[in-house]
């Protein structure tokens, strides 16, 4: 991810990324992908408060440009719109759950298997 350019935001508390993406040979980049790399890009951002805008990819170039909006603060990303923070919000919800998913069975819990052999 490159950044075209980086303006701030003093009375909304954000900072504005316009940025362009190259992915030749590759997908156009997911939308928790534009998060990871606008919140690498810009220190000291939280990325549930890294919001994806305006999203554009020319059809037959391997080129994606859009805006990010990395707010200061929880309460100054409440003005983004209920739909825009739900689909960001699902973001972190599936990574959770992959975690969960790969996390081990911790010690204590009895396993199927265990619960067979004592019947």
């Amino acid at each position: 991810m490159e950044i075209v350019e980086r303006k701030e935001n003093a009375v909304l508390d954000r900072v504005e990324l316009s940025f362009q993406w190259n992915h030749a040979r590759e997908a156009t980049p997911s939308l928790s992908q534009m998060v990871d790399a606008a919140a690498k890009a810009e220190p000291g951002a939280d990325k549930k408060l890294v919001f994806v805008k305006k999203v554009n990819t020319r059809f037959g170039m391997s080129r994606t440009s859009g805006l990010v909006l990395v707010y200061g603060s929880a309460e100054s990303a409440s003005i983004e719109p209920k739909y825009v923070v739900e689909r960001h919000k699902s973001l972190s919800e599936t990574k959770t759950k992959e975690k969960k998913a790969e996390d081990p069975i911790p010690e204590g819990e009895s396993t199927e298997v265990e619960e067979e052999g004592e019947a």
